[in-house]
């Protein structure tokens, strides 16, 4: 046995991106349990009898062995446990599967285990592949894990000012990242509607699974999803493309 079998990694993982890499190999960044978020490169994957090819697509969800090398992680087999390239056939989950992945790639540091995300990641594929989700909500969602996840997370459930114990409001300030409660002084806050307030707590104390079971207005999916999209525009150093496309494709 080498050196090299003697430091192989085994983890389970999910494709976020890749980049074709020279003549037949592909860089790819793996959104991994064990390493959190990586890049490696799956020589000859572009080979196509390459048995990286199916291993490296994007979405793809799978048990993956690999090693470091010199200046980056190197993909010595995969095994797939759940594709998900049917997302691929409809264009309205393409995009919103996509936005997840960079919203991953975007919110999370390379090399930090986020199995907590990871975990949330993959429940969101699987309720996609199933399609037993409004992707709206299910988008909303997956934010708010990853907002409060990374430090960003919008207290519900006291007022941001005093501590006390809230039950409703209607003023939500971006400073603090908390919703305000009726006794305390309201400066530089936004105004929310009672309904969006309701389902953004039901939607950050829930998980992923019980999604399905609400249904929200569409008025109410507008202001949740500009309010969220304010947050993760101002506290991450890039802002997620795929929001646009969110808004384009969208269907009403």
């Amino acid at each position: 046995m080498g050196v090299q079998d003697l430091n192989l990694i085994k983890t389970r993982g999910v494709v976020l991106k890749t980049q074709d890499y020279k003549e037949n190999d592909k860089l790819v960044w793996l959104f991994t349990e064990k390493l959190g978020k990586i890049s490696l490169i799956a020589k000859g994957a572009r080979k196509g009898k390459s048995k990286l090819m199916s291993t490296t697509l994007p979405f793809c969800y799978g048990e993956f062995v690999l090693y470091k090398g010199r200046s980056m992680y190197i993909l010595n087999e995969g095994k797939i446990i759940e594709s998900f390239q049917d997302l691929l056939e409809d264009f309205e989950y393409l995009i919103y599967g996509s936005y997840l992945n960079e919203l991953v790639d975007i919110c999370c540091e390379d090399g930090q285990k986020e199995f907590f995300i990871f975990k949330n990641l993959i429940t969101a594929f699987y309720l996609m592949k199933n399609k037993v989700v409004d992707l709206d909500i299910l988008a909303r969602a997956f934010e708010l894990k990853i907002l409060s996840h990374t430090g960003y997370g919008i207290n519900l459930e006291e007022c941001c000012i005093c501590g006390n114990k809230i039950n409703t409001s209607n003023y939500l300030s971006m400073q603090y990242y908390g919703m305000i409660c009726n006794n305390c002084e309201k400066r530089y806050v936004t105004q929310i509607s009672t309904i969006a307030y309701n389902i953004l707590k039901f939607l950050n104390k829930s998980e992923l699974e019980k999604v399905p079971r609400i249904k929200v207005p569409q008025n109410a999916k507008k202001e949740i999803e500009q309010i969220l999209s304010n947050i993760i525009s101002t506290n991450y150093t890039k802002r997620p493309k795929s929001l646009d496309m969110l808004k384009h494709f969208k269907v009403e």
